[in-house]
């Protein structure tokens, strides 16, 4: 049983319409018998479900995050770009940058450092996803992917209490894997190790992410040092969802 303050991020990815929204009414009634006291819900849905969810979660403790927005501060002719000042402007209040599949479409360390930048300069709190692939995983480069992505994606960057890492291995993303407990610890331990280093933070929160679900939460909750979850898939199940939050305080 975990007594520590727990994040719990439901990554939708591309997945809802407006009719999505009736699933929230299980956690909805969940969150207010709860204490939320002891964690934290955000809701990351597309684009396209923003402004409702928003409306729908307004007299609730739950918060709403974007899956990742355009680096330019202003208005632009960026077309099909949506910017962090519109997203706050919507009501959300967290964004999720550094995802591996955004990475893989080409976002580099330095473009997602600029949006980190973009999204702090609006008063949004940033989910940073981080992790290694299968085949620098094989090559024993793990520790140099993750001090990369660190260093060079949180350069410049001041305002940490509105950072939040979430560790991402990205063979663990959808396949059902996880990580081995002794690997997870070491890798998460070695990520708060670097953050509190380089960048004089005393107590970083590191989320866990990849493949997360009810049945592996138990396991993966006996890692002390873990913050929270990330959760894609599993998220979309309001059911689902609830399970993994009270397996966490079992």
């Amino acid at each position: 049983m975990t007594n520590k303050y727990m994040y719990f991020v439901a990554n939708w990815k591309m997945f809802g319409e407006p009719k999505s929204l009736n699933s929230l009414n299980r956690v909805i009634k969940f969150s207010k018998l709860r204490k939320t006291n002891k964690f934290k819900l955000i809701y990351c849905p597309p684009y396209t479900l923003l402004n409702l969810f928003s409306k729908k979660l307004k007299k609730t403790k739950i918060s709403i995050g974007a899956q990742n927005c355009h680096e330019n501060n202003n208005s632009s002719a960026f077309t099909g770009s949506i910017n962090a000042q519109m997203l706050k402007s919507i009501g959300a209040n967290y964004v999720i940058l550094g995802h591996s599949e955004n990475r893989v479409s080409g976002e580099s360390d330095n473009l997602i450092n600029n949006k980190i930048k973009s999204s702090l300069n609006n008063n949004l709190k940033i989910i940073f996803c981080i992790g290694e692939t299968f085949i620098q995983k094989k090559k024993k480069s793990t520790i140099k992917i993750l001090n990369d992505q660190i260093v060079n994606g949180l350069k410049g960057i001041k305002k940490f209490n509105n950072v939040i890492l979430a560790y991402e291995p990205v063979w663990a993303i959808g396949s059902g894997l996880v990580p081995e407990n002794n690997e997870l610890e070491f890798n998460i331990n070695y990520i708060k190790n670097i953050v509190k280093k380089k960048f004089k933070i005393k107590k970083p929160k590191v989320l866990y992410g990849g493949s997360v679900n009810p049945k592996n939460v138990l396991q993966l909750n006996k890692i002390d040092i873990i913050d929270g979850f990330l959760v894609g898939g599993a998220s979309q199940n309001s059911k689902k969802f609830i399970d993994i939050i009270k397996k966490t305080f079992i």
